[in-house]
């Protein structure tokens, strides 16, 4: 005897409301992402800025662009919420903080964390 299926037959992301733990494992992996492709940009400002005198005022006059300073409060971001996450999941595969209530406090220390750290270097270099 077949039993009727209630699941939905499609996936609306708009009305799923994840956990916060979800949430910032999600932002664990987007920020491990924009880190990532980050890299040949940061390797490209390096090489730019060491071929000399030249080089190293033109990569600063790409960096003190609005839109690029607001890509580097994304990246610091992205840093800042990685490392926290990386170290909370670390904790979580030592079976530390594997409780629910736990692990639901662990996740928003990382979300606020790291908001209010891009928030304090952001506003010391940003200006």
């Amino acid at each position: 005897m077949k039993s009727k299926d209630n699941r939905p037959k499609y996936l609306n992301l708009f009305k799923i409301h994840l956990p916060i733990t979800g949430i910032a494992s999600i932002n664990h992996r987007l920020s491990g992402l924009i880190l990532f492709l980050f890299i040949p940009v940061s390797l490209y400002l390096f090489q730019l800025s060491l071929s000399g005198d030249a080089g190293f005022n033109q990569a600063l006059l790409f960096l003190s662009s609005p839109w690029i300073k607001l890509g580097l409060v994304l990246l610091t971001w992205s840093f800042i919420h990685h490392l926290f996450a990386g170290f909370r999941f670390l904790l979580i595969d030592q079976n530390i903080g594997v409780s629910l209530s736990v692990a639901r406090k662990s996740a928003w220390f990382v979300v606020f964390t790291a908001v209010i750290a891009t928030l304090i270097i952001s506003g010391v270099w940003i200006l």
